[in-house]
């Protein structure tokens, strides 16, 4: 008994190595730019408290940049909502995407379709297919736990002293870097990556200021395409 005890307790420790290992790319660009925001907030007049709730319940990165120059403006909670919306509808897919991964666990569910960022939807995507769906959850939880860490930082910093946070920003470049290297090792097809690198350069070409939305609408819609051609092939090979 003390032998199964002892397995397990073991195991448990392998799994929660791995999922810090998974989450450690992660770490490396939420901490910095969690602290820029952090820091940015404090500066611009907001209690470090409220920076610190923002990266509780709303933990959306580049909007929660976005909210700083609003919130100092005195624009109204319903704008920002709206924005927020636009800003991150590109989560909804993700999540479709998803669906048949995400655990049974309605608490873990809903925190997970919660916490799906670009950053720990890369990192999920990459996993096996008989990953836990419990592990997946707390993949999710660290991330939102460095970006935490990132902004009390920030806020730290940002309540004591005026510093220059210059080049900070590439943190986020790098990481979306590092997690491509890895999209690009664990799949065989590198398809989505090419039609992603097309889209871009095609709607960057018609409109630099609106590439990016230009871009991700592109690339469903290549998507969506080649699915349709390839679900006739094979419903007839089958």
């Amino acid at each position: 008994m003390s032998n199964l005890n002892r397995d397990i307790r073991e195991n448990k420790k392998r799994a929660l190595t791995s999922v810090v290992g998974l989450t450690t790319p992660v770490a490396m660009g939420y901490i910095p730019l969690g602290a820029v925001f952090g820091f940015l907030f404090v500066q611009a007049g907001g209690d470090g408290w409220m920076a610190i709730l923002a990266s509780i319940i709303v933990y959306a990165g580049a909007t929660q940049y976005m909210m700083i120059p609003m919130l100092a403006a005195g624009m109204s909670v319903a704008t920002i909502a709206f924005a927020t919306l636009i800003v991150n509808s590109r989560h909804m897919f993700y999540g479709l995407s998803l669906l048949n991964k995400l655990p049974e666990q309605r608490s873990l569910r809903w925190y997970l379709i919660f916490a799906l960022t670009d950053e720990t939807y890369s990192v999920l995507t990459t996993l096996p297919e008989d990953t836990q769906r419990k592990l997946m959850a707390l993949i999710a939880m660290l991330n939102q736990a460095w970006w935490i860490i990132g902004t009390t930082i920030g806020v730290i910093l940002g309540a004591q002293s005026r510093i220059s946070l210059s080049g900070l920003d590439f943190c986020l470049t790098a990481l979306f870097a590092v997690l491509t290297v890895e999209q690009w090792r664990k799949r065989t097809n590198s398809s989505p990556l090419w039609i992603a690198l097309g889209s871009y350069a095609i709607a960057y070409a018609l409109a630099p200021k609106h590439a990016l939305v230009i871009s991700i609408g592109l690339s469903i819609s290549v998507n969506l395409l080649i699915q349709a051609r390839v679900a006739p092939n094979a419903a007839g090979s089958k």
